[in-house]
């Protein structure tokens, strides 16, 4: 009896610990599963707002795989590529046959693209831009299109007006003192004992009138600049040609990998530079121009002064058109020179110089090499 007695306590206890150890379980299960409930809420709350945000974009997106095949395409690219409605499955790329040439030459880019589109008597400028990435060893291609005609309507009507003021004041500087010359002309013509005066007026007209053709060609060198014809060039007998040019430059060592430019371009660049950088200094000694290659054939060209330097609001817009401290500047200088540089999809920057002045760099790629990464100017994160 006492044998049946301790055989039946040990088995409540037995089943006292068993049920406590399956409450346990049951209890961490619940709790596991609603830790998945919350972390399963949690990446749709965020799936759905990725969706809403792509889904809301000012900006034409489309998702689409290696055959072509159309996987994902928001609201601005239903409503500017398919009329509002939703191909999802369709073939993205057959879709294009009946796309504007315009459309289907950027796309066949490598590098984002800006193409206009003429339709019904009117005009639209849209940025291109192209991703590609592999999900699970498939390819796919993100192509993004921005319509970009209303900001640049704006910026353009800005720039007008800046023009017409800008030409508008260098004529009249010219023009006022011309018609002021001529009518002292008159009256000195009618006083035979003042004649030898009219060579210093004569002098003053001839003076604006070069000032104001001088002036005007600027402007035409500007808008005419042709597309660079890039080759194979020799740093030593480039930088020689530049040392002619200014004997007091202090030029580096030229580099023994050859360069890939067009060589005229660049020249007028670094001219327009060294002027600048002369007019600045004081000593002409201050003056430096140096050449750092990297791989392939890339170069890094810095033409540095020992000038004044520039406060913070003028090296903001140092590099805008018709942006000039001097006073008979025409502002086309240094945005001349990156035009040139831009052309030749490099970068120019211009900073100060450590212990006085101002230093500009010069970064051109190589004729393989591809622009350097972007620099995170609108970094958020940074320490």
């Amino acid at each position: 009896m006492t044998l049946c007695l301790v055989a039946l306590v040990l088995t409540s206890v037995g089943l006292l610990i068993a049920l406590s150890q399956a409450r346990k379980s049951a209890l961490r299960a619940g709790a596991l599963q609603q830790a998945l409930a919350e972390v399963r809420a949690e990446h749709e709350q965020k799936e759905r707002l990725l969706q809403t945000v792509v889904e809301n974009a000012p900006m034409a997106i489309v998702l689409y795989g290696q055959t072509g095949k159309l996987l994902f395409s928001n609201a601005e690219a239903r409503e500017l590529f398919f009329e509002g409605r939703e191909l999802t499955g369709e073939n993205f790329l057959r879709l294009l046959d009946r796309a504007p040439e315009a459309l289907r030459q950027g796309l066949l880019t490598e590098t984002d693209a800006l193409f206009t589109v003429e339709q019904d008597g009117e005009s639209g400028t849209y940025h291109l831009a192209k991703r590609y990435f592999d999900l699970e060893h498939e390819p796919y291609t993100l192509l993004m299109v921005k319509h970009l005609t209303p900001e640049l309507g704006r910026q353009e009507i800005e720039v007008w007006k800046k023009v017409i003021r800008i030409i508008n004041h260098e004529l009249n500087n010219s023009l006022a003192p011309i018609s002021s010359m001529v009518h002292s002309a008159r009256l000195i013509a009618k006083n035979p004992a003042q004649i030898a005066k009219l060579d210093r007026v004569f002098d003053t007209i001839e003076e604006r009138s070069s000032h104001l053709a001088a002036f005007l060609e600027g402007y035409a060198r500007f808008a005419r600049l042709p597309k660079p014809r890039s080759e194979r060039v020799a740093w030593a007998p480039f930088l020689e040609g530049i040392r002619m040019l200014y004997p007091a430059l202090h030029v580096s060592e030229a580099p023994e990998q050859d360069g890939y430019f067009d060589a005229g371009q660049i020249q007028q660049a670094l001219i327009n530079l060294l002027k600048n950088a002369f007019e600045a200094s004081s000593d002409p000694a201050g003056v430096e121009l140096s050449v750092t290659p990297a791989e392939g054939g890339a170069a890094t060209l810095t033409v540095a002064d020992r000038g004044t330097g520039m406060s913070d609001e003028v090296l903001k817009n140092a590099l805008l058109p018709f942006f000039s401290t001097k006073e008979k500047g025409t502002g086309l200088g240094l945005a001349l020179c990156r035009e040139i540089v831009e052309a030749h999809r490099g970068k120019l920057r211009v900073a100060r110089r450590e212990g006085g002045g101002i230093v500009v760099s010069i970064w051109l790629p190589s004729r393989h090499v591809a622009l350097p990464s972007r620099t995170g100017r609108l970094t958020l994160t940074r320490g």
